[in-house]
């Protein structure tokens, strides 16, 4: 059990890894960032799920658009308006404590001790390390869900090359994955992988997931004749109880900022000498590549249904 740090645009998706999360992680605070939705919005949802689900986190608000780019539209078609798919009642406030402080004075606090999960845009992860990059050796370990390498056929899910978290805030994620941070990235390549049907969410021991999945479950038959979802968010708590499950590689990663290619994530491919190296003085990160699927949807079903 890891104390993190939990940084969301919480969406449907989300909601099952914060589930997740709150069965066998210690989960210090929840940061907020707009994505999904808006900020104010992700505020709300963290504190109605977090009710719901019986969890007792401080939830904080972070960046409410990206750091080098306008902003653009959220996620209604898959998420429903409010990003819970429209199912609950919510009196909550958007407002909230600032997520940046938080992450810096945890992480300050409890050197060596906190693992970040960032599971929507990496905007209050870049902020941080810009306003206190004393913080980065300090990190346990960061641990996202973003990014599309192509593995198995697996690209991008907002372009052809692009994923959404990524291409929501490039700039953030550049900066985020070129750092001396040690990252590990749950790519579309593995979480495309793990499937879960409508029924294997009813039998959860979870009510509230039922509720809000109904939408996106819907959205998913209707596009794409499966009435289920990818468990895309929940592998990075997956990673944290069961990184046995997956098969990883080392490189450096870089993220393209501009152009038809907007939010792709770029691993080095080969070690030859060329002219220009954009992955010069970039850290390796570590990129999962594979994944035992069957294992990781029967130890998150399981967690959950006790």
């Amino acid at each position: 059990m890891r104390k993190i740090i939990f940084d969301t645009d919480i969406g449907v998706d989300d909601a099952f890894a914060l589930a997740y999360a709150a069965k066998t992680q210690t989960i210090l605070g929840i940061t907020t960032v707009f994505g999904n939705v808006s900020v104010g919005q992700a505020v709300k949802n963290a504190r109605l799920f977090s009710q719901q689900i019986g969890l007792k986190a401080p939830v904080f608000r972070g960046c409410s658009r990206p750091v080098g780019l306008a902003q653009v539209t959220n996620s209604a078609l898959v998420h429903g308006s409010d990003g819970l798919g429209d199912a609950l009642h919510n009196p909550f406030d958007e407002q909230a404590d600032n997520a940046i402080s938080f992450i810096i004075d945890t992480v300050k606090s409890l050197p060596g001790e906190v693992t970040l999960v960032a599971i929507g845009p990496l905007s209050n992860i870049a902020t941080a390390i810009n306003l206190a990059p004393e913080i980065i050796p300090l990190i346990k370990e960061v641990v996202i869900m973003g990014g599309a390498f192509g593995t198995h056929g697996h690209a991008g899910n907002v372009t052809p090359q692009s994923e959404f978290n990524i291409w929501k805030d490039p700039h953030a994620a550049d900066l985020v994955l070129s750092s001396a941070l040690p990252v590990v990235v749950l790519p579309l390549d593995v979480t495309h992988e793990v499937l879960i049907t409508g029924e294997d969410i009813r039998q959860l021991n979870v009510p509230v997931l039922t509720q809000i999945s109904k939408g996106y479950l819907q959205y998913s038959l209707e596009r794409e004749g499966f009435e289920g979802m990818a468990l895309h968010d929940t592998l990075t708590i997956s990673w944290l109880n069961h990184p046995e499950f997956f098969t990883t590689v080392k490189s450096p990663v870089r993220v393209v900022t501009e152009g038809i290619t907007l939010g792709q994530t770029l691993r080095r491919l080969t070690q030859l000498a060329s002219r220009f190296n954009p992955f010069a003085n970039c850290a390796e990160q570590t990129l999962c590549l594979e994944v035992d699927a069957q294992k990781v949807k029967q130890a998150f079903l399981t967690s959950l249904q006790n």
